[in-house]
């Protein structure tokens, strides 16, 4: 589809400077812009790029004043925030590649399922026996719901997606390919031969509204009770969420962190890539841990940043890498000494 500078700039309130009649069909970067696409300036560091695209329309600063001269075939729409109109206008681009309702004569539904109105069910979607789909989800192929799962309105399960028996997933979540909701814990009891019995996991997983979680990411169901991701929580790929861990509101985790069970995370927490954190701990509210820490205790104040593993105060974090990164020269210094001493 192809959209006008004139609709494009009446959807973000903007301000036309040049041609209102130009048409995109795409969207690019910056700095690989294209006859026919609509970009965006909104970090300096990029600003020299705006001179020499080739883009059809870019989305600039209502305070964007041009140093040199401007493509002749460009046209500006200046907007008070061009990331965030941008954002916009990416949701609308994805709204539009989204598939139609329908369901495929290949999809499974159990008799005693139930599945609401504007659904989209891909191939070879497989919906167990008393699950509950809500309006307007989108669920690609190979997707597999299993018995007695809650799937909200508006919620989009990528292919290949994996909820085990009784989880429930809330309104308007994303969950991309290869994300296994409910799989056992990790939960063994070792016995006289010294063998590992396993501890059945009867809990389940409950993800609230609007949680997004990356790709090929594993929640483990809970030992008993429930593993609870709460609202507006973001998890990257390749994330570890053991059982009966529970995530805050609006927390979010990136890449190849580990959560070990029954650890209780704060709201509006930031946690970097590649973090271990152990279990059965508390972190607080507002928490930020840096990439690739160890937490290995209880944070219990709120708004506490940490770094390290195992992690402490990221000031002085930073003042004992200062010190790490010395010790060469001191050890050499401390030879020096020694030989003057006869040491």
């Amino acid at each position: 589809m192809q959209f006008s500078a004139a609709q494009i700039a009446g959807m973000l309130q903007g301000e036309i400077v040049g041609n209102p009649d130009v048409t995109v069909a795409s969207l690019s970067k910056i700095e690989e812009g294209k006859p026919g696409t609509l970009t965006f300036l909104s970090n300096p560091k990029y600003t020299e790029y705006i001179y020499t695209t080739e883009a059809s329309i870019a989305i600039v600063s209502a305070e964007f004043k041009p140093e040199q001269t401007l493509p002749a075939a460009l046209t500006l729409i200046k907007v008070a925030d061009p990331y965030a109109c941008f954002a916009k206008l990416l949701e609308a681009y994805n709204q539009l590649r989204q598939p139609a309702a329908g369901i495929s004569d290949k999809a499974h539904v159990s008799a005693t399922a139930s599945v609401g109105t504007d659904v989209y069910l891909g191939e070879f979607v497989f919906i167990g026996e008393r699950a509950s789909i809500g309006k307007g989800c989108k669920i690609y192929p190979h997707v597999y719901i299993g018995d007695g799962v809650k799937v909200g309105d508006g919620t989009t399960l990528h292919p290949g997606v994996r909820i085990y028996a009784d989880c429930i997933v809330g309104n308007q979540c994303t969950v991309h390919s290869g994300v296994i909701i409910g799989g056992d814990g990790f939960g063994f009891a070792p016995n006289a031969e010294n063998n590992y019995a396993k501890v059945p996991q009867i809990g389940n997983v409950i993800i609230e509204d609007h949680v997004e979680i990356g790709s090929n990411t594993t929640i483990d169901r809970a030992t008993l009770g429930s593993t609870i991701i709460r609202k507006g929580v973001k998890l990257d790929n390749l994330i570890q969420v053991a059982h009966n861990v529970e995530i805050g509101e609006n927390t979010v985790i990136a890449a190849q962190t580990g959560i070990a069970g029954s650890t209780k995370i704060g709201r509006d927490c930031m946690i970097g890539g590649q973090v271990g954190i152990v279990g059965h701990i508390t972190i607080a509210d507002g928490t930020k841990i840096a990439a690739q820490s160890g937490i290995a205790h209880s944070i219990k104040d709120n708004g506490t940043i940490v770094q390290g593993s195992p992690a402490f105060a990221i000031m002085e974090y930073k003042k004992s890498y200062i010190g790490f990164m010395k010790l060469p020269e001191l050890m050499k210094q401390l030879d020096l000494i020694k030989k003057k001493l006869d040491l």
